[in-house]
């Protein structure tokens, strides 16, 4: 690397490279590291940072460095890597997972005997998160220690890579992110903004500010790799399935995992002989990671796909289908029930009211003008996941009470589900809560991930505000088994006192947090929906135009209706995207993708999405929390994307088994109408 020049440059104040940075770990979150040098594991991986005055500086400065490549044999080909793909078991991290191969009964034969059998093969594109808001991070350092503004889901494992990636103690750093701007997965982590601006202000001797430019987010962040997925499915004449099996296989950096997309099928229907396996090939694309609802995503993108291809050829109704090989429990443990399972009401409810007995199953049967219409279901699935959640509440003198955890918001209403939680624990009203959060400094929490964080960080507030209300009683001599906190004031008995007076000037505080211990193992927690779609597909030219959406959800007690339903149609919109238009182009000569911007990687805007209504089950699970919630933000995602391939096939007829379904793919398939 030749920076002379950069150097020399005006406003120029520092220039990092691996050479200056000194020794660098790697995050245990991070499969690729986030500065390279002087070998390049990835494109686009960052392998220098000018800093200067002014942000038009230092860019001018960074094309000033010329770089010199000895060029390596690159694996870009998914399709070629996979021949030779190990099996690979992993997990998401999210509730995701499976081993290599799991076998359950004896598939082969039952497959081999079953009256009517489907075997077909599926494919997923890469996908990028493509956030509205950058990777952006401010650094300053005071001494050895450490202070990062930066966007990020995760503030305790962030807080934890950047010491590791830094080699300096945890207790000298201080991640600092109240609100981020959207992120679905690839802010879950802590990326190269980060790292860069950290190693730039300690160079600089003075605060640095990185954002990465949009080109950037595709290559440099993470992404949703792509799938190769096989089905196979046997049934009776009944439509009960007697044979399931998935398979996929998927690619990433050396170190990485599988996108985890057969997990789903373990769980979701029944069926006595079951094969799911995972096959991971080496590739060295940008890092492949977790993407808003990992492995289930993609995973019902096919297994939904196949669920009704299987009920056309058995001549069943698609719903009545699913509804015929619901379960309870555990298909391959049956000793382990469903804490909740509702995915048989969110499937009847769904088809009456979207007015499913109005489809016509011959393909190609309505019209409206020039344009064949037709209707799509697919169940959704996500599992729900409890992880330990702890916060500080505190009352002052004023009677105000604080909360103070280091959960995230994400757009999904952390603050406001975190205020009511408060609120009613300890008797006041909402303006009378001050919410703190996504500061490292505050008590851990489970941060915005998985669909875990709604749930688990308001059950380690009410753990807290129990603790504060023994401690209020305790503090006034009350009986804590019959105080009431109402109306601003405590009350036992004929006593009744001020919140504010209670605390006294001191005020008072407690800390708690709350563990979930062996739950998961007792008990199958997962969420559930009936996806329904209508589409318009131009009978002249393939043109696809989502009409009507509609989902219905199982996911335990609803926190907050408004936020909750966002975070659904935000999903239903996410599963338009990745079923007509999102997929990252692999240039397989430089191994790059090639459309990383928001002009060439399209995504979904107000004009192509319809009206979307949301549903959800009136459920409470007492199983999950103290709250009885469960998760809803990835569950809105699972099965929209087969949902409308489903619709699109019974509009024209033409069945795409490779996303994303863009008219190329259905115009040849098509009847001639000239």
């Amino acid at each position: 690397m030749d920076l002379s020049a950069a150097k020399a440059a005006p406003g120029v104040l520092a220039i990092v490279t691996a050479d200056t940075a000194g020794p660098l770990g790697k995050g245990d979150m991070n499969t690729a590291k986030l500065l390279g040098g002087p070998a390049v594991d990835h494109y686009h991986q960052a392998i220098a940072l000018v800093v200067a005055e002014t942000f038009e500086q230092a860019r001018a400065a960074a094309g000033l460095i010329r770089v010199d490549y000895a060029r390596g044999k690159g694996r870009f080909d998914l399709d070629s890597a996979l021949k030779t793909a190990p099996l690979k078991g992993d997990s998401s991290g999210e509730g995701s997972a499976a081993p290599p191969v799991d076998r359950v009964g004896d598939f082969d034969k039952a497959f081999a005997a079953a009256l009517v059998t489907l075997d077909a093969r599926y494919e997923t594109p890469d996908q990028s998160h493509m956030m509205m808001e950058p990777h952006a991070s401010t650094a300053a350092w005071n001494g050895d220690r450490l202070t990062l503004w930066t966007s990020n889901q995760m503030i305790a494992w962030g807080k934890g890579d950047v010491a590791k990636t830094l080699g300096i103690p945890k207790q000298n750093v201080r991640l600092i992110s109240p609100y981020i701007g959207g992120g679905f997965g690839g802010k879950l982590f802590v990326r190269a903004d980060a790292i860069l601006a950290a190693l730039g202000a300690k160079a600089a001797g003075r605060p640095v500010k990185v954002a990465l430019q949009r080109p950037l987010m595709a290559n440099n962040t993470t992404h949703r790799p792509a799938t190769r997925q096989r089905i196979r499915l046997g049934a009776g004449k009944d439509g009960k399935l007697v044979a399931i099996a998935h398979e996929s296989g998927s690619g990433d950096l050396p170190g990485g995992g599988p996108e985890t997309a057969v997990a789903q099928t373990k769980l979701l229907y029944a069926g006595a002989n079951r094969l799911t396996s995972m096959r991971l090939a080496v590739l060295d694309l940008p890092e492949g990671n977790a993407m808003r609802a990992p492995g289930e995503a993609p995973g019902l993108m096919a297994l939904e796909v196949a669920m009704d291809e299987m009920a056309e050829k058995l001549g069943m109704d698609p719903v009545a289908f699913r509804i015929a090989n619901d379960t309870q429990v555990d298909p391959e443990k049956p000793e382990r029930k469903f804490s909740q399972r509702q995915l048989v009401q969110c499937l009847q409810m769904g088809a009456d009211r979207f007015g499913w007995s109005r489809r016509q199953a011959k393909p190609r049967a309505v019209r409206d003008g020039r344009w064949l219409v037709g209707m799509g279901v697919a169940s959704g699935f996500r599992n729900n996941i409890n992880m330990k959640s702890g916060a500080r509440v505190g009352i002052d003198a004023k009677g105000i009470v604080t909360v103070a955890t280091d959960m995230t918001d994400i757009g999904t209403g952390s603050y406001t589900i975190i205020a009511q939680t408060a609120a009613e624990m300890m008797g006041v009203p909402l303006d009378r809560i001050h919410v703190l959060l996504g500061d490292s400094d505050f008590p851990v929490a489970a941060g915005s991930g998985g669909q875990w964080g709604a749930n688990s960080a308001t059950a380690g507030v009410y753990a807290a505000c129990v603790k504060l209300r023994e401690a209020v009683a305790q503090k006034l001599g009350f009986n804590s088994a019959d105080v009431v906190f109402e109306d601003g004031k405590v009350r036992s008995g004929n006593r009744s006192v001020p919140l504010g007076q209670a605390a006294g000037d001191a005020g008072l505080s407690a800390e708690d947090s709350i563990e979930f211990g062996d739950l998961a193992k007792k008990v199958q927690q997962s969420t559930f929906a009936g996806h329904f779609v209508e589409v318009g597909v131009d009978a002249y030219t393939g043109e696809i135009r989502v009409r009507r959406m509609l989902a219905v959800c199982a996911a335990g007690r609803i926190l907050n209706p408004k936020s909750a339903r966002s975070q659904v149609i935000g999903a239903m919109t996410m599963g338009v995207g990745a079923a007509l238009m999102e997929e990252l182009a692999v240039d397989k000569r430089f191994g790059f993708f090639v459309n990383h911007d928001l002009a060439s990687y399209e995504v979904p805007v107000h004009a192509d999405i319809p009206h979307q209504e949301v549903v959800f089950l009136d459920e409470t699970d007492p199983t999950t929390s103290p709250m009885k919630a469960k998760g809803v933000g990835e569950l809105g995602l699972c099965g929209v994307g087969a949902a409308i391939a489903n619709a699109i096939y019974n509009a024209t007829g033409v069945r795409v088994r490779e996303y994303p379904i863009t008219l190329d793919k259905i115009i040849g398939g098509m009847a001639k109408v000239a």
